[in-house]
């Protein structure tokens, strides 16, 4: 059985084993120890001192320096399968960049010329923003829906927790990169003002944004002065990111035109109360009973509304009004008895 739960100590090495095969351009899960180990004490905070918030009934300034690191555990392997993580606010301590595309018209009318220049600007605009980030799942996990419930799971502690959260939240894609993971955009722009490969700026990123600032170009740029291999590869995802957009976008996330400095992979952006798992996700009491599922049970998203015991699974269910059934085994995963309060929401959104 497979189940979502907050990050703790004990996986450590899993975080690190993970960050070995994660590849080129998953800047927020690099290969160096040292971030690893920032990164899930930073998390293990976050979870600690997030608590009196999460637990009080008022919205809250979603302002706040976290990090919620969740992993997909095989609770009969014992293994870390994949992580995700939600940031509360990005830009807070560490500049948040990335371009906006726009447009530029250069006309003239003595002599009949009316020019569309696309371009891109260098913008902190995100600052503030809920951020989707750290989505990993190990290749021999890459089946049975684990991806969706990597993905989604997310939205139901959003859900639960929202005053933890900004109105706003965006997801980063990774860029386009060939199989040497030579990214063709960092090349016709980024290498130019770095005077370092692709690699080892994406990794000098995930700990220290501040060269960033003091090394990009600082005015608007033409991408028509770009060579056209990285005209071609603005906006792009990257082949393996492909799916987990594609569930984003299924959920209510969009691209408005923002791309990574780095590999120009796009940025999808949402309002919260948009999001089709969290608006349509509802409580309901559990009835534990190891009867077969009907025929015509769906899969739902069904977690906790714990804190730090969060817990988040996906199960065959089919809901009578606000009671389910669900098996002894699925209960003690993710620690609820008869009666207790548990959030569902459909896997997938019903057709319309």
């Amino acid at each position: 059985m497979m189940i979502i739960r907050p990050i703790e100590a004990r996986d450590a090495s899993a975080l690190a084993e993970l960050a070995k095969i994660t590849g080129p351009g998953f800047t927020s899960l690099q290969d160096i120890p040292d971030v690893v180990e920032n990164k899930l004490a930073t998390a293990l905070k976050s979870f600690e001192n997030a608590d009196i918030n999460a637990s009080q009934s008022t919205a809250q300034s979603a302002n706040i320096d976290a990090l919620f690191l969740f992993v997909l555990e095989d609770l009969e392997e014992k293994k870390i399968a994949g992580i995700c993580a939600i940031e509360a606010a990005v830009g807070l301590n560490d500049p948040w960049y990335n371009y906006r595309t726009g447009t530029l018209v250069h006309a003239s009318k003595e002599l009949n010329v009316y020019n569309q220049m696309q371009t891109l600007t260098i913008s902190n605009d995100h600052t503030g923003y809920s951020e989707l980030c750290t989505l990993f799942l190990h290749p021999d996990y890459r089946h049975s829906k684990n991806g969706h419930l990597l993905s989604k799971c997310r939205f139901m502690f959003m859900a639960e927790f929202p005053q933890l959260f900004n109105a706003k939240l965006v997801a980063e894609m990774r860029g386009y990169s060939d199989k040497d993971g030579i990214s063709p955009f960092w090349e016709g722009l980024g290498k130019h003002f770095f005077s370092i490969d692709f690699t080892q700026a994406d990794q000098m990123s995930s700990n220290n944004k501040a060269f960033i600032a003091e090394l990009m170009p600082k005015y608007t740029l033409y991408t028509e002065l770009l060579p056209k291999s990285a005209q071609d590869v603005i906006a792009q995802t990257h082949e393996n990111t492909i799916p987990a957009r594609k569930l984003l976008e299924r959920e209510g996330m969009r691209y408005t035109g923002y791309v990574d400095i780095f590999d120009a992979g796009p940025t999808l952006e949402a309002n919260v109360v948009d999001i089709r798992a969290i608006k349509e996700s509802r409580y309901v009491k559990v009835q534990i009973n190891d009867t077969t599922p009907a025929t015509d049970a769906q899969l739902y998203l069904i977690s906790s509304t714990h804190f730090e015991n969060f817990r988040c699974t996906l199960c065959a269910i089919t809901p009578d009004n606000h009671l389910i059934s669900i098996s002894a085994e699925t209960a003690q995963a993710l620690g609820v008895a008869n009666g207790s309060t548990v959030r569902i929401v459909p896997l997938i959104a019903a057709k319309r």
